[in-house]
């Protein structure tokens, strides 16, 4: 038979999955389909067959003999299937790395430059979830993770330094007279609620906000300070971006808190992995460089 007249593939998982549980209607439960979605698929094979698959049996059903036939062939194709992608999904999800990142580093500084990596190294998946310190390899199944290294690390874990953490005041250009004047309103994260505090504490002579508003992510932060709603007081990797677009100004520079953020890895990576974990490092170590003090 020419391939392109076999029978369309969602009528065959029709077919087969009534022959494999002798019922249309456990058979629709399976497919979460409805009890007359796959009588239709069913029936429109028969006809496109030419031979009835299927008769009544009592109160149910029963398989003719060109239905045993069928279903015999559809259940080892679909088996055959089955292990070639599972076989595929495996060999995928060996090679994958699963990269943790805190939310707003994440989301303003590793998001737009990822596509980057996957364009250099397109056969190495890379997954990214969100979260900010603590966290456990095993548990959370991570290869990589990106964190700001100022709560306890495990002696085990691997650690290179990726950027010191810098802090500066970041506004709108037009609203650089009005800083200079100190007349804003200092825009702040209830994550480092002190971050404001500990900045003037170190430069004294810097103007002073009338008040600080917060907000829940640093993320919102700097997006209100690129909205005129005040001016935040941003990490660098936060606002790096926006300040090359001329979108944001950071009038005083960024100045380190004596932090920094780092690449984090296990005493013992999966060798399937070890060669994808080296390349990632190189790609964001490289990347890093830009956010020296």
């Amino acid at each position: 038979m020419n391939r392109s007249k076999l029978p369309i593939l969602d009528d065959l998982r029709a077919f087969e999955a009534v022959a494999r549980y002798g019922s249309v209607r456990a058979a629709a439960d399976a497919l979460s389909l409805t009890h007359g979605a796959v009588s239709r698929r069913v029936s429109k094979l028969s006809r496109q067959i030419g031979a009835s698959l299927i008769e009544p049996d009592g109160r149910g059903i029963r398989l003719t003999s060109a239905g045993e036939t069928l279903a015999r062939a559809a259940g080892e194709a679909f088996a055959t299937l089955e292990v070639a992608v599972d076989a595929i999904s495996d060999r995928t999800q060996s090679r994958a790395l699963l990269l943790s990142c805190e939310r707003s580093v994440a989301m303003r500084w590793l998001i737009p430059r990822l596509s980057d990596f996957q364009d250099r190294h397109p056969d190495l998946p890379i997954n990214l979830s969100v979260g900010g310190g603590p966290f456990d390899f095993e548990r959370d199944g991570v290869t990589l993770a990106i964190r700001r290294l100022d709560f306890p690390v495990d002696p085990q874990w691997r650690i290179t330094t990726l950027f010191p953490e810098t802090n500066g005041p970041v506004m709108k250009p037009d609203m650089l007279k009005g800083y200079r004047a100190g007349a804003f309103v200092g825009l702040g994260s209830k994550t480092r609620p002190k971050a404001w505090e500990q900045w003037l504490g170190t430069n004294a002579s810097a103007p002073r906000p009338s008040e600080i508003r917060f907000f829940d992510h640093h993320f919102l932060m700097v997006e209100a300070a690129a909205g005129g709603l005040g001016v935040a007081m941003s990490p660098k990797v936060l606002a790096i971006d926006d300040i090359r677009k001329e979108r944001l100004a950071a009038p005083q520079g960024f100045i380190p808190d004596g932090t920094s953020y780092g690449l984090i890895r296990p005493s013992r990576a999966a060798q399937a992995t070890e060669s994808g974990i080296a390349l990632l490092m190189k790609w964001l170590c490289a990347l890093a460089v830009d956010l020296s003090p």
